[in-house]
This record gives structure tokens, C-alpha cells and sequence, in this order.
């Protein structure tokens, strides 16, 4: 027992290791990466120093997370393929160790990993997230154009229902204008404007060509109208219009509550955030899955060695960023449904775990 535990912390501590030497290796090459690309925008917009740090500081949760599975997966290769050269995983099976039991460490591994990737991916990153946007929009004016302008149509509440023909975020204007609410099945009021506009210095809208008609319950009709008229209204432009990537700036709590608001009102980009939710859980059980894979493939000598496992290693991670893409293109361009979206790749990966790993006990 003494051994096995020794052989345990032995394994978890070497496996973390690697997964953090493989990040401390990697994030610095994107950042030059990412930083050559931008270099000339920085020196154009003459961006602060500070700013450009507190980007990259940012840039580093986000490009980690994202390929967050992929670095595990090179980790456990890298690692195994170790044991596997100075003939350790021999020894270790050959002790009477059974293959499952070898596998367990790595399990624990991955679980200590996913723990600490699921707290950042839930709270850390989603602010990462956002502050880049900001930062981008700050200096390139170009994040905040990633919305829906044409044909907004949005239920903001239980019988109220609204109208954009099209909405201009710059100006904050939005054009040919309905309001429309409803008890029950019947309509109590209706508002139509030319263009709705908000004031921020006075925090109203502004509404041009302004006509309403009211209905009391024996449907009696009343018509009011004016040129323009300043009023409050009980939603924001944001809430007709949120940004295309909201979803992934926002924790968990707040992508629940924007999620439930968002289905209500009938956005036609449910779907899209859906699948950011489902994605942040899936990642998760990538992670094991993934480290099954590496175990299964890196834990016998080949030909090849280390270098041999690292190329199949590079070319299933490629795999699995290709159908996890694959499926969100989808998502984004079709109806196709978030959750199949996000847990495919985790479906076909899984099932090609259970096979390899069964060959792997051979």
C-alpha cells in the first residue's frame, strides 16, 4: 500500500508539473505571436504600456483556457512517454500493478486540474474575456460591432413585445420603432416612432413621429401622437441588442440568469449562448477523456519514442479543436441544438478511449 501511494503522488506530482511547464512553455510563444500581429496597431493607436500589459495579462487566462485540454493532453503524452522510454511502466505493470490501477493517478491528476480550470473558466476568464473586448474596442473600434442590428424583435416581459427595423450601436438610434402590449390575447396599447434614440446626458429615450394607440377593454380606441417626445422605457438597448459574445464574458451565475432572460425574450441567439454554458462543463470531462487517450497511447515503447507519441499526440489534439469548430460553426450558422454541439467531440473522443484502452490492457 505504502508503495502504491509513493507510486501515486509520485505520478499526480509529476503530471502537474508537466501540464505547468507545458503553459509556462507555450503562453509566451502566443503571446510573442499574438504581440506580432499587433505590434503596428499598438504603435498607430500609441496604446500605453499599462494597457498593453494588462491585455496580455488577460490574453493569457483566455488563450489558456481555451486550449486548456490540449496542453493537458501533451502533458500526459510527454509524461508517460517518459515512463514509458525508461522502461518504468514495465516495471510498474510487471509488480502486478493492474493497468487500471496505473491509470488511477492520472485520473486524480486530471480531476486536481479540472478543479482549478473550472473556477478560472467560470469566474477568472469570463472577466478576462470581457476586459479584451473592451480593450479592443478601446483602441480598434472593432468588438463592439459584433451584434445584431437588423430586424430586432424581442419580448422584454409577459405581453410586451418590441420592434427594431435596425439598430446603429454607435449612435445608440434605432429605426421604425413598435412597442407593443397584450393581456392575455388582447392588445392594450401599441407605440410606433420613425427613430428611438437614447439620451444619455438626460438617461431618456427620445422618440421622433411618436404615435400610440390605446385600447380599453370594450375596445375603445385612443390615439395620441407628437414630432418627438422624451420618455422612459422599461428595457435598454442591450436588451434588444446584446453583443454576439456576451455570453463568454459573463460567470456562471450571471450566464444562468442571462440565459433564462434571453429564452423568455425569444433571442435568436440562444442557441449560441447555450453553447458557451455546455462548452465550460464539457471541457471539463475532455480532461479525462483526453488523459485516457494519452495514458492508452504513450505507455508502451514504440519505434519512434517520445517523439513518435508527441506527433499522434499533436495530430488527435488537432482532431478534437477540428470537430469541436466543426460543431460550433454549426451552432452559430444553423439551429443545430448547443447541447449535441458541445458534447459530440466528447462522445466521439470518449468512444475512442474505451477502445484504445482496452487495446492498452492487451
Amino acid at each position: 500500500m505504502l508503495n502504491n501511494r509513493i507510486l501515486d503522488r509520485y505520478i499526480i506530482i509529476k503530471y502537474i508539473v508537466t501540464f505547468l511547464t507545458m503553459l509556462v512553455l507555450f503562453i509566451p510563444i502566443s503571446v510573442l505571436v499574438d504581440l506580432s500581429q499587433k505590434i503596428d496597431n499598438f504603435n498607430q493607436h500609441e496604446v500605453p504600456t499599462s494597457d498593453i500589459l494588462w491585455y496580455y495579462y488577460n490574453f493569457i487566462w483566455h488563450f489558456g483556457f481555451i486550449l486548456f485540454p490540449i496542453f493537458l493532453f501533451l502533458s500526459v503524452i510527454w509524461f508517460t512517454s517518459k515512463l514509458s522510454s525508461n522502461s518504468e511502466v514495465i516495471a510498474m505493470l510487471g509488480s502486478g500493478i493492474s493497468f487500471n490501477r496505473y491509470l488511477r493517478p492520472f485520473l486524480v491528476a486530471a480531476l486536481l486540474i479540472s478543479i482549478g480550470a473550472f473556477v478560472a473558466g467560470q469566474f477568472i476568464v469570463p472577466t478576462a474575456s470581457k476586459n479584451i473586448k473592451e480593450f479592443e474596442f478601446t483602441y480598434f473600434k472593432s468588438s463592439k460591432k459584433d451584434r445584431q442590428t437588423q430586424q430586432l424583435f424581442k419580448q422584454i416581459g409577459d405581453g410586451d413585445f418590441i420592434y427594431l427595423s435596425q439598430f446603429n450601436p454607435t449612435r445608440q438610434l434605432g429605426y421604425n420603432f413598435s412597442y407593443e402590449r397584450f393581456e392575455g390575447n388582447r392588445m392594450t396599447s401599441k407605440i410606433t416612432a420613425r427613430n428611438i434614440r437614447w439620451i444619455e446626458e438626460d438617461t431618456l429615450y427620445r422618440l421622433t413621429d411618436y404615435f400610440k394607440r390605446s385600447f380599453d377593454v370594450s375596445g375603445k380606441e385612443r390615439i395620441e401622437s407628437a414630432s418627438r417626445l422624451d420618455t422612459l422605457m422599461p428595457f435598454t438597448f442591450e436588451d434588444l441588442s446584446p453583443l454576439n459574445y456576451a455570453a463568454q464574458t459573463l460567470t456562471l451565475f450571471e450566464l444562468n440568469r442571462f440565459i433564462a432572460k434571453e429564452k423568455e425574450s425569444g433571442s435568436p441567439l440562444i442557441n449560441r449562448h447555450l453553447l458557451v454554458r455546455h462548452k465550460r462543463w464539457s471541457i471539463m470531462v475532455a480532461a479525462f477523456i483526453l488523459t485516457i487517450i494519452g495514458v492508452a497511447v504513450a505507455s508502451f515503447k514504440r519505434r519512434g519514442g517520445i517523439g513518435l507519441n508527441l506527433a499522434l499526440g499533436v495530430v488527435l489534439a488537432f482532431l478534437y479543436i477540428f470537430f469541436d469548430k466543426i460543431f460550433e460553426v454549426m451552432v452559430e450558422k444553423s439551429n443545430y441544438t448547443a447541447a449535441l454541439a458541445a458534447w459530440i467531440p466528447n462522445l466521439i473522443f470518449g468512444i475512442f478511449s474505451i477502445v484504445i484502452l482496452r487495446y492498452a490492457k492487451r
